[in-house]
């Protein structure tokens, strides 16, 4: 996981490992059944782990793992960080909201503009979705930002989990 500042909302990595993707996913079974601070479900080659629901709040993370086998002796892991399903679902509802109001405005504005009647109002509500766009990537990184402390929480389970070394 890089320390460099980027946009990606859901940062992603990529880890060679040098035993099967099924020895991986065996090591995950067992600490499954061994511990309790991390919520581990396993979806054919696919691995999530999240926080216990108790230690949840709104923007706690959770970490999507696809373990995809290289060759008959080493794999490939996959992660990537997101929120809860739900928060996602949410903000992509949400962005996908203020596009089509934006585009929706856009038009209107250029239509009086072209029309040569008053515009102003569509103009301040296109330029309103700008920056409610904004505020929602905002809010984004805040959440991202809270969630960090627990998204090294993930990544360290993840490493002890599988034995790599850091």
């Amino acid at each position: 996981m890089s320390n460099t500042p980027t946009i990606a909302l859901r940062p992603r990595f990529k880890v060679a490992l040098n035993y099967t993707n099924k020895d991986a996913l065996q090591r995950f079974e067992t600490a499954k059944k061994e511990q309790k601070d991390v919520i581990i479900t396993r979806v054919d080659d696919h691995v999530f782990l999240k926080i216990p629901k108790n230690q949840q709040h709104f923007w706690s993370p959770q970490l999507h793992l696809e373990i995809n086998e290289k060759t008959s002796n080493s794999a490939i892991l996959y992660g990537l960080f997101g929120p809860s399903p739900t928060v996602w679902t949410l903000f992509m509802f949400l962005h996908f909201i203020v596009a089509a109001i934006f585009i929706a405005c856009s038009i209107w504005t250029y239509s009086n503009w072209s029309l040569g009647t008053d515009y102003g109002i569509q103009l301040f509500l296109t330029l309103f979705m700008v920056l409610v766009w904004f505020i929602l990537y905002a809010a984004g990184r805040i959440g991202r930002a809270t969630g960090k402390k627990e998204m090294y929480f993930l990544y360290d389970f993840m490493n002890r989990t599988l034995q790599l070394k850091k």
